[in-house]
């Protein structure tokens, strides 16, 4: 009989008896805090749990000015209108990313150009965005991708010269730091998502950051239906609910968020140096026992981090050094080994299954912005390799264990390819 779980052996781990650790984390603290908004009658609007949380977000990060809003789609969409993006202009983002990131530059008419990524972060190639760039270029969004942060200096350098903004699509990375500073603080603007599966989560929502004034103002207008704020609630100690004249007006919709999310975010922010802190130890104490592993890479750790945050872990595989076992098949065996889902990175933005702009008739602007939008004229080889043929990926409250739940997240893989004969012998005709 085979000893591997996906062929009928014992699993690894029973997690009947060792469950690994949950995810959202939460206690009595959010019940309480959520009674307090119940009990207030103000639900939303710029209500004290907000403004509480924005003005302890912005410090968190290290910019001026913070806001919050309903989710991390609409914070992108937000700041590329606050940078004044749209129609008739391009902005680069890669091609390995969630689809939104991409979705939000369509949403104000302008034109995604896909760019691939490298091997080792899967964040964003500075050498490809300067291959991409054209008189129509208005932005970059680099993504710090999972456990990854794209190359800051290469970025800004590349925006400096070329004059363009720079918004810092940070959803997996509340808390990471590029030579010190916060991701969120060195481009323009900086995008985070509190969705259910993110670090900081309050099962939906979303967060802005920059220290540009002028920027903060437009931004907040853009989240709350047009109307331009008289002064920063998140900075003074004033009231809320102030506009400027009916002329400062701009045209929008309402992004904003509910006192219920706020207050649960400031739970979760109080916890989050601390999960950031054992998630890192726990990823570096892993990668430094799978890279002993012939055929398991880890992904890049730059010098330049000086704080790393992780959303999901990752690795790379090469099938080649497990007897070409597909990483489909690999990733199966080792699901069933530990108990968990392990699966594949994003798939590539030129042919992802929720990435159709195509499909939208909003979009249908002409027949030249409609080709001009397809992504499947954009060629992402390293993106298709690292999905097809590379990537692992597992949530990142595994990360929230212990170094033994670590040790046997080795030793998984250490059994499979122990055992690879049972899963790459060539039945006997």
């Amino acid at each position: 009989m085979s000893k591997l779980a996906i062929k009928g052996g014992t699993p690894l781990r029973d997690i009947k008896k060792h469950p690994w650790p949950c995810w959202p984390v939460w206690n009595g603290g959010e019940k309480k805090v959520l009674a307090e908004v119940l009990d207030s009658a103000v639900w939303s609007y710029n209500g004290p749990k907000e403004l509480e949380f924005v003005k302890a977000w912005a410090k968190f990060c290290g910019t001026r000015y913070a806001l919050a809003a309903a989710n991390g789609t609409v914070t992108l969409q937000m700041a590329l209108e606050a940078l004044d993006v749209g129609f008739g202009d391009e902005v680069i983002v890669p091609g390995l990313t969630w689809q939104a990131t991409a979705a939000a530059i369509l949403d104000v008419n302008a034109v995604p150009v896909l760019v691939d990524v490298e091997e080792d972060s899967w964040c964003v190639d500075p050498k490809a965005i300067e291959s991409a760039i054209t008189a129509r270029t208005r932005a970059i969004i680099p993504v710090h991708l999972y456990g990854c942060i794209a190359d800051m200096d290469a970025v800004m350098q590349i925006a400096r010269i070329n004059d363009l903004k720079v918004i810092e699509d940070c959803a997996h990375q509340h808390g990471s730091e590029w030579q010190g500073k916060k991701v969120g603080s060195i481009g323009d603007i900086g995008s985070f998502s509190m969705q259910l599966s993110k670090i900081l989560t309050a099962g939906e929502g979303g967060a802005l950051t920059t220290s540009d004034e002028n920027l903060w103002t437009k931004l907040d207008a853009l989240r709350n239906c047009g109307r331009r704020p008289e002064i920063n609630p998140a900075v003074e100690d004033k009231g809320s609910g102030q506009y400027a004249d009916e002329g400062d007006l701009i045209q929008s919709g309402n992004y904003r968020l509910t006192e219920f999310q706020a207050a649960i975010l400031l739970k979760g922010l109080k916890r989050l140096p601390r999960q950031n802190r054992i998630r890192s130890q726990n990823a570096v104490y892993l990668n430094d026992l799978l890279q002993k592993i012939p055929g398991i890479l880890p992904m890049k750790r730059d010098s330049r981090v000086t704080e790393q945050a992780y959303f999901n872990f990752t690795f790379r595989y090469r099938e080649e050094e497990f007897n070409d076992l597909p990483v489909m098949q690999f990733r199966e065996a080792l699901s069933k080994e530990l108990g968990l889902p392990v699966e594949p990175c994003y798939q590539p933005l030129n042919d992802c299954s929720l990435y159709r702009p195509l499909t939208k008739k909003r979009y249908r602007i002409s027949e030249d912005h409609r080709k001009e939008i397809d992504p499947a004229r954009h060629r992402l080889p390293l993106c298709e390799k690292v999905y097809s043929r590379q990537s692992v990926a597992f949530h990142h409250s595994v990360l929230m264990g212990t170094r033994a739940d670590m040790d046997q997240i080795v030793d998984a893989i250490v059994k499979i390819r122990t055992n690879l004969d049972d899963l790459t012998a060539k039945r006997k005709p």
